[in-house]
C-alpha cells in the first residue's frame, strides 16, 4: 500500500506540477504521495506540520464545531520551515473541504508565501455506502462545487487532484478488481435506496 501511496504521488506530479521550494504532507496520510511527489517533481520534502498522537480522525466527528477544533489541537505547523517558503501542501483526499480550510490557513498565518494543494486521489464526489465513513452526498463539497470553488473555499494558490486515470495507473491493475463509486459513481452494486434514506438519516 506504502508503495502504491508514494507512486500515486509521482503520478500527481506528473499530472499537476508545481512551483515551489518545499513539499510538505499532511501527517499521516499525505506521507507516502508526499514523498513520491517530491521524488518525481525534485522537490524538497520536509515535515512542516506534526502530529499531536493523541487525538484522532477529524473528518469522522460528528459535529463541525468538533472537527474545527480538532484540527487546531491535533497539527503544529513549524515556523522555522515554512516562513517565506512556495509551499506544495499533500494530502490524500478532501472530503467537507474544513480540514483542508483549516491548513492552509495554518501555513499562511505562519508565513508560507504560496500553498499549492495537491491531492493524491481525485474528487470525491459520490458516499461511500461499502462501509467507509463519508458523509451523505451532499455534504461532500466536490460533489456540489467546481475545483475552482473548493479553491477558493480552502483559501490555495492552486488545488489539483489525482485523476482518475492516474489513480489506476498507479495500482497497476486497470479498473477490474477495483471500486472507484466514490469517484465517479458507479458503484459495483446497486445500492436500494432504504440504504441510502438510512445513511442520510444516521448522518
Amino acid at each position: 500500500v506504502h508503495e502504491i501511496r508514494q507512486e500515486m504521488g509521482r503520478i500527481l506530479a506528473q499530472e499537476s506540477p508545481a512551483d515551489a521550494d518545499l513539499v510538505i504532507p499532511v501527517p499521516d496520510s499525505g506521507i507516502p504521495a508526499a514523498i513520491g511527489y517530491s521524488q518525481e517533481s525534485g522537490i524538497p520534502f520536509s515535515e512542516g506540520l506534526i502530529k499531536n498522537r493523541y487525538v484522532g480522525r477529524t473528518f469522522i466527528q460528528p459535529d463541525q464545531r468538533l472537527r474545527e477544533l480538532g484540527v487546531k489541537l491535533k497539527l503544529n505547523p513549524l515556523r522555522e520551515v515554512i516562513d517565506g517558503k512556495r509551499i506544495v501542501l499533500v494530502d490524500d483526499s478532501i472530503v467537507r473541504g474544513t480540514t483542508s480550510r483549516q491548513i492552509v490557513n495554518l501555513l499562511k498565518e505562519v508565513g508560507a508565501k504560496e500553498v499549492h494543494m495537491r491531492v493524491s486521489s481525485p474528487p470525491i464526489t459520490y458516499p461511500c455506502f461499502y462501509g467507509i465513513d463519508t458523509a451523505e452526498r451532499r455534504q461532500l463539497i466536490a460533489a456540489y462545487k467546481s475545483i475552482e470553488e473548493v479553491e477558493e473555499y480552502i483559501g490555495s494558490d492552486t488545488l489539483k487532484y489525482l485523476s482518475v486515470e492516474g489513480l489506476l495507473r498507479a495500482c497497476r491493475g486497470g479498473s477490474e478488481g477495483f471500486c472507484t463509486a466514490c469517484f465517479t459513481g458507479d458503484y459495483c452494486i446497486e445500492i436500494p435506496k432504504s440504504v441510502k434514506i438510512t445513511k442520510g438519516i444516521l448522518e
